[in-house]
């Protein structure tokens, strides 16, 4: 099937094509139809399917279509939760609109950096602006631009965006928006309680599901190995040594770790290095560039890097801290494997983890062999753990203040 075929303009076809786009992925078979009738969307798919190409193509469409707009009016609003992803998504419009005419101002905004750039490229208006919250709402406050004429709203990494950690933000931009929208939500995953709140946003959505299919979706392998917790770093190690793995991405629980890890794989002649929260956005920039030019071949990382990060051909990811949820667990291992290539994720497992992981597995439908390395022997028994396991779950207090930032955004 040809983009043509799904109803994109032969410009936007053509477009897509020499950005490198050969055929639709099955999440924008599903997505770009529904997108270009009009109807909201909430869709799901596994990372590296493609997502950003399924709602920005339809969107630059809908721009193309109205030329009585005004120019220098937001249009379009993409809502993300990063810096990287921001730049990420942005890096996709600019390229796509370049070959447009007429082309699209396209404005890339986050926090972490001074807001007098920003606000500089904001002057005479942009058609399109990706923002993290944050920084879109200093911007608001400073007058910098309005959003009184925006007519799609998209979030990717809707779940992220929906969760507590920015749900207070979202309501506020919520509140600037117009009332008649087009919403499109797209993420890997949707929690129960967060798909209950993107239904209460949404305007008789059409929900978009897309499973894994053979010689497309991403091929990743998931692999478990038991090891006391002392000796994962000489685990790992032994990893990447035995197994000549030119880069890895390493997970670990805070930017002490990250900073900690790094270091002590650095004395053992391996080039690693850490990436973080904690780090200036020049910094981070140029960590990951150097990551994805293969100049460092560990790259040891909180969640930060979790999500919205696309780096092409990356054979392995290790979880040497499991993460705290079950569908970070995904947006981790959706590291590797993305755009039909194969990846390895493993996840490295102490006495005291793993009745965590086991509740990972349930949540996600895996039943994982446990595997040992020799020389590197667990002599520690499991431990059981009352609970949950310490993985993060359904609490009240956390429906109470969804629903909470739902209604404001709707009274606003």
């Amino acid at each position: 099937m040809s983009f043509s075929a799904l109803g994109l303009v032969p410009l936007l076809a053509h477009a897509a094509a020499e950005f490198g786009f050969s055929a639709p992925t099955p999440i924008q078979r599903a997505a770009i139809p529904v997108v270009l009738s009009g109807r909201d969307v909430l869709a799901t798919a596994q990372t590296g399917s493609g997502k950003t190409a399924a709602f920005v193509l339809p969107l630059l469409q809908g721009l193309l279509a109205d030329t009585a707009a005004a120019p220098g009016r937001v249009r379009a609003l993409i809502l993300v939760p990063t810096r990287e992803l921001a730049a990420q998504v942005g890096d996709v419009l600019q390229r796509l609109t370049n070959q447009l005419d007429p082309s699209f101002k396209v404005a890339v905004v986050f926090g972490g950096v001074s807001i007098n750039p920003q606000m500089m490229a904001l002057r005479g208006g942009a058609d399109v602006v990706v923002a993290t919250a944050g920084r879109l709402l200093d911007l608001l406050q400073h007058n910098a631009l309005s959003l009184a004429a925006v007519e799609y709203l998209v979030l990717d990494e809707a779940d992220r965006l929906l969760d507590l950690d920015f749900s207070d933000a979202l309501a506020k931009v919520l509140a600037t928006l117009p009332e008649r929208r087009q919403n499109l939500f797209f993420s890997a995953t949707f929690p129960p309680a967060v798909q209950a709140l993107a239904q209460g946003l949404l305007n008789d959505p059409q929900w978009v599901a897309v499973e894994s299919e053979p010689g497309v979706a991403p091929a990743i392998v998931q692999r478990v190995i038991r090891v006391d917790a002392l000796r994962r770093t000489q685990l790992l190690r032994h990893l990447i040594q035995s197994n000549d793995w030119e880069r890895v991405l390493v997970f670990v629980a805070t930017q002490h770790a990250a900073e900690h890890v790094a270091a002590k794989l650095n004395r053992g002649d391996l080039f690693a290095t850490s990436f973080h929260g904690g780090l200036g956005q020049a910094a981070r920039k140029q960590t990951l560039a150097e990551f994805k030019d293969k100049r460092w071949g560990v790259l040891v990382t909180t969640d930060l890097a979790a999500r919205g990060i696309d780096i092409p051909a990356l054979p392995v990811i290790v979880n040497y801290d499991l993460p705290r949820s079950a569908d970070d667990y995904v947006h981790r291992i959706g590291r590797t494997g993305r755009a039909g290539e194969s990846g390895l994720a493993i996840s490295l497992v102490s006495a005291a983890t793993e009745a965590h992981f086991r509740l990972i597995e349930k949540r996600q439908n895996l039943n994982l062999p446990r595997e040992q390395i020799e020389g590197f022997e667990p002599v520690q028994p499991a431990i059981a753990v009352p609970g949950n396991g310490g993985v993060k779950g359904k609490r009240p207090s956390k429906k109470d203040r969804l629903r909470a930032a739902a209604k404001t955004a709707e009274s606003g």
